[in-house]
C-alpha cells in the first residue's frame, strides 16, 4: 500500500496535462475523437460498438491497455452532464500516448463515450454557452425516471420490482459482466455548490486524495444538503452510493408508500457481485463560497426544510396546472412531455418528504450557511430544469403547428413566469462559473485516484 504515497504528486503532474476548453463536446465530437485515437494507436487502442441507443445511435467503447484487471469509465449517464465527454477523451488520449501511465495503473481500460446519446443531443443547445443558469435551463433535458440509463438496472426489494431495462443500460450491463471490473465510474456532475463524492464502500486513503482535488482549483467541498435524506454520509462531502433499498426503507419509515419512491437500481448496485470499487465525482458548473460554509445561521434547520417543502410544492402545483390545462390539446408525445409528467409528481413527493421530516427534534438545531444555500439552489434548479422542459414541450407543439388557444396562452404565461424564475435565480447570487478545464481536471484526477486504489486492492472472487 506504500505506492499510495506518491499519488498526490503524480496526480498534480497529470492534472496539468488537461487542456483549456471553451465548450463542452457534442456526442459526435466525442465519438470522432475516440475513433481517431483508435486509428492513430493500433495495437494500443481498439474501438468497438457495445450497443445501440433507442433512436439508433451507436454506443462506442475504446479499450486501452492490457492489464490483468479492468476499469470501466462511462460518460453521459445523464444527458445534462457533459463534463465526462471531455474527460473520457482526455483520459483516452493520455493512455494512448503515455505507456508509463498505462503501466502505472496496471489495468485494461474500457472507456464509453456516451451512455445516453439520444438525450445528450437534446442538451447540446447549451454546450457552447453562454454558461448562465437561464441559458442552461432553457436548453435543458433530463429523461423521465424510467428512461434514465443510470437508474434502470434490475431491482427487486420487498414490494418493489423493476425490470424495464433500457437498451443502453443493457449495453453497460453486458460490458460489466464481460469485464468484471475492479473499478467503475459513471461520470456525473451537479449544477451548483461544491464538489462531493459517492463511494460504494469506505476507502480512507482514496478519500484523503479526493478531498484535496477541488481545492487545487478554488472549488469548495460540498457542505450542504445530501441529494436525498436517505443517503449515508462517510465524512463531509463523501457519501455511500445511494441505493434504492435505502430509499424504499426511508419512505416506508416515514409512512409513505415506498413503491412510489423507487424505480430501477444503479450501476453501482449492479457491480456489487464483482467486488467492484464504484466512485462518482459530482462536480458543479457554478460555485460560491457558501457551498462549504458550515457557520450556523439564525434559522433552524426545521424552518429551512419547511420553507423548502413549501416552495417545491408551489413549483410543482404551478407546473401541474399548466400541464393539466394543455393536456387535452396536445398533439405529440415528446421526450420533454414524458419527462415533465414524470418529474412533476416526483417534485411533489420530494416536497412531501421534506415536510414530513422537518418537525423531527434533531432539526431544531441552527441551519448552516451551506444548508440554507443548497436548499435555495434546490428550488432554483427545480424551477429552471422542469419549467424549462415544459416550455420546450409547448414550443414543440407550436412548432409542429398545434397553435390551439390553450397551447398559446399557457406557453406565453409560463414564459413570463420562467423569466421571473431566471431573474430570481441570478439575483443576489455570487455564483462563479467554473472554468471547464478545472471541471475536467477534477474529474480526471478522481478517475486516476480511484483506479489506482482499486488496482492495489486484492481482487474479490466473483
Amino acid at each position: 500500500m506504500c505506492a499510495h504515497l506518491d499519488v498526490p504528486d503524480r496526480l498534480a503532474a497529470e492534472l496539468d496535462t488537461v487542456p483549456d476548453h471553451k465548450t463542452f463536446a457534442t456526442v459526435d465530437e466525442v465519438h470522432q475523437r475516440l475513433a481517431r485515437l483508435a486509428d492513430d494507436h493500433p495495437g494500443v487502442a481498439t474501438l468497438r460498438r457495445i450497443g445501440t441507443s433507442r433512436l439508433g445511435d451507436p454506443m462506442l467503447c475504446l479499450t486501452v491497455g492490457d492489464g490483468p484487471r479492468h476499469a470501466v469509465v462511462a460518460a453521459g449517464p445523464h444527458p445534462n452532464e457533459p463534463i465526462g465527454g471531455l474527460t473520457v477523451t482526455h483520459l483516452a488520449s493520455r493512455l494512448c500516448a503515455d505507456a508509463g501511465l498505462r503501466r502505472a495503473e496496471g489495468c485494461t481500460w474500457h472507456i464509453v463515450g456516451c451512455l445516453d446519446p439520444d438525450g445528450t443531443r437534446l442538451n447540446e443547445g447549451w454546450f457552447a454557452g453562454p454558461f448562465t443558469r437561464a441559458h442552461y435551463g432553457r436548453h435543458f433535458y433530463r429523461p423521465a425516471g424510467d428512461e434514465q440509463v443510470e437508474w434502470t438496472f434490475p431491482f427487486a426489494y420487498k414490494r418493489a420490482y423493476f425490470d424495464r431495462v433500457l437498451p443502453e443500460t443493457l449495453a453497460l450491463m453486458r460490458l460489466i459482466d464481460e469485464t468484471r471490473p475492479a473499478f467503475l465510474t459513471t461520470l456525473h456532475n451537479g449544477e451548483s455548490g461544491g464538489v462531493f463524492y459517492y463511494l460504494n464502500r469506505p476507502e480512507p486513503e482514496l478519500q484523503a486524495v479526493l478531498r484535496e482535488l477541488p481545492g487545487r482549483y478554488g472549488v469548495p467541498l460540498h457542505a450542504g444538503e445530501a441529494e436525498h435524506p436517505s443517503v449515508k454520509q462517510l465524512e463531509p462531502a463523501f457519501y455511500l452510493t445511494p441505493s434504492m433499498e435505502d430509499v424504499y426503507d426511508y419512505a416506508e419509515a416515514l409512512g409513505q408508500d415506498p413503491v412510489e419512491h423507487v424505480g430501477g437500481a444503479s450501476s453501482d448496485s449492479y457491480v456489487r457481485k464483482y467486488g467492484t470499487l464504484g466512485l462518482t465525482a459530482e462536480i458543479p458548473y457554478w460555485t460560491d463560497a457558501s457551498a462549504g460554509d458550515t457557520t450556523p445561521t439564525g434559522r433552524t434547520y426545521r424552518d429551512v426544510l419547511t420553507e423548502l417543502a413549501a416552495r417545491l410544492t408551489a413549483t410543482s402545483e404551478l407546473l401541474d396546472g399548466v400541464l393539466a390545462a394543455v393536456t387535452p390539446e396536445l398533439s405529440t408525445s415528446s421526450p420533454f412531455l414524458r419527462a415533465t409528467r414524470s418529474f412533476i409528481p416526483m417534485l411533489a413527493g420530494t416536497a412531501a418528504t421534506h415536510a414530513v421530516r422537518a418537525p423531527a427534534p434533531e432539526n431544531e438545531r441552527p441551519a448552516t450557511v451551506a444548508e440554507v444555500a443548497s436548499c435555495r439552489d434546490t428550488v432554483h434548479s427545480a424551477r429552471l430544469r422542469f419549467g424549462g422542459m415544459l416550455l420546450r414541450a409547448l414550443e414543440g407543439e407550436l412548432a409542429v403547428g398545434n397553435v390551439r388557444p390553450a397551447i398559446r396562452a399557457q406557453a406565453r404565461e409560463l414564459a413570463r413566469t420562467y423569466d421571473r424564475w431566471c431573474a430570481e435565480a441570478e439575483a443576489g447570487a455570487s455564483n462563479e462559473t467554473i472554468p471547464i478545464r478545472h471541471l475536467v481536471a477534477i474529474q480526471y484526477g478522481a478517475i486516476l485516484a480511484g483506479a489506482r486504489q482499486a488496482m492495489t486492492t486484492p481482487a474479490a472472487s466473483a
